[in-house]
């Protein structure tokens, strides 16, 4: 065997390919929760009439940074994601409970359909939290992911 062939390593992408698209026309699988909270910033920024650029000098993030996260390409730390929640009158809590909402609607979604990676031998458990108020986002349950 060549010093070629040894150093060659196999490589595992972070976004695998699809293989084909889901329903939806999205790809198959689990969200990535980058994505998710994204998609949660990008609403409620919306929803509230405000601008990239607003928000941005609010929170004191980058505007391109913040593009960048609100998009699902940057996996934000939990500073950046409390400081873009107030920037939104929202906690750090309202956010992820809001992305973890959304998690839960599109697994049900997914298995619904029978789409791949639906079940993934993990279950799915709500609790029966009582819902509190947290900040302007609404009423917040308690969800619980378990393997």
């Amino acid at each position: 065997m060549s010093i070629r062939a040894t150093n060659q390593a196999d490589v595992i992408p972070l976004r695998p390919v699809p293989t084909a698209p889901g329903p939806s026309g999205a790809p198959p699988g689990e969200p990535l929760w980058r994505d998710l909270v994204g998609e949660v910033l990008r609403r409620e920024r919306k929803a509230q009439g405000r601008t990239l650029k607003e928000m941005s000098e609010a929170s004191r993030i980058s505007l391109a940074y913040l593009s960048e996260v609100e998009r699902g390409r940057k996996e934000a730390s939990s500073e950046v994601l409390a400081a873009a929640a107030r920037a939104l009158g929202l906690t750090l809590a309202d956010v992820l409970a809001l992305a973890g909402e959304r998690l839960v609607s599109l697994t049900a979604a997914r298995s619904r359909t029978g789409a791949p990676g639906a079940a993934g031998g993990h279950r799915l458990a709500r609790t029966a939290l009582p819902a509190r108020r947290t900040g302007p986002a609404g009423p917040m349950g308690g969800v619980l992911l378990a393997a």
